[in-house]
C-alpha cells in the first residue's frame, strides 16, 4: 500500500532523526529518553530514593532513565494501556488507568507511600484533525494532573507533556493553583516544529 506524503515525510524524518540515531546507539527504547534526560538536568525532579510514578510509560524510554538514578532501594511505578518490556526497578502495570481496578492497582503499588514525582509522556493516538487531537490530549493531561494531586507528597514535582493549542492557557493555570513554581521547558529532543512542550511544575501545595 503506497504511503501518504505526510506519513513518508514522518518516516524519512525519524530514520534521519539524530535522536533516534542515538538513541539506538545508546541503548534507549525512545528519543524521549533524551527530554526526560535535560529536564531533570536542569530541575532536579528526582534523586536516588525518590518514589516516581511514570505514567504513558510504554515502550519504556522514561523509566530506563528514572530507574538508576532513583537506585535499588525503591520501585519506579510505570503505567500504559500498551504492553512495555520489562525493566529492572520498574513495576509496571499495564491497563487504563482510568478503570478503577487498574487504578487500585497503582496504589497496591504505592502503598503507604505518597509519591515524590509523577512523570507523564502520554499522548492520544493521533488522528491528523488538529481540534479533535488537542482536545485529546489535553484530557489525558487533565487526568495526568489528576493523578499527581492523589498521589504525590507535599512539596512533590509534577512533569507532562503538553500541546500548546485549545485549553493550554487554562491547564496553565490550573496545574498553578496546586504548585509553587511552574517551568515550561522545550527539551532540545523536541522536535522544533512540535507544539508539545513539558510543564515542570515544584512544591506541591497537598
Amino acid at each position: 500500500m503506497a504511503r501518504s506524503k505526510t506519513s513518508k515525510k514522518w518516516l524519512d524524518e525519524h530514520v534521519n532523526d539524530p535522536y533516534v540515531k542515538k538513541a539506538q546507539i545508546d541503548g534507549y527504547r525512545s528519543r524521549a529518553s533524551y527530554k526526560l534526560l535535560e529536564i531533570n538536568e536542569k530541575d532536579k525532579l528526582f534523586r536516588p530514593g525518590s518514589i516516581v510514578m511514570d505514567l504513558g510509560a510504554a515502550p519504556g524510554g522514561w523509566s530506563q532513565i528514572v530507574a538508576p538514578i532513583v537506585g535499588d532501594s525503591v520501585e519506579v511505578i510505570a503505567s500504559d494501556i500498551l504492553p512495555m518490556d520489562s525493566i529492572i526497578g520498574v513495576n509496571f502495570i499495564q491497563g487504563d488507568f482510568r478503570e478503577e481496578s487498574v487504578y487500585n492497582e497503582i496504589l497496591q503499588a504505592l502503598g503507604d507511600n505518597k509519591a515524590d514525582v509523577v512523570v507523564s509522556d502520554m499522548a492520544p493516538n493521533l488522528s491528523g484533525v488538529n481540534t479533535t487531537d488537542q482536545y485529546a490530549s489535553m484530557y489525558l493531561v487533565e487526568l495526568a494532573l489528576d493523578m499527581a494531586r492523589n498521589v504525590l507528597k507535599p512539596d512533590g514535582s509534577f512533569c507532562a507533556k503538553v500541546f500548546q493549542g485549545v485549553g493550554y492557557d487554562e491547564y496553565v493555570k490550573d496545574v498553578r493553583t496546586s504548585f509553587n513554581k511552574l517551568i515550561v521547558r522545550k527539551p532540545d529532543a523536541s522536535r522544533p516544529r512540535s507544539r508539545e512542550v513539558y510543564l515542570v511544575a515544584k512544591g506541591f501545595k497537598g
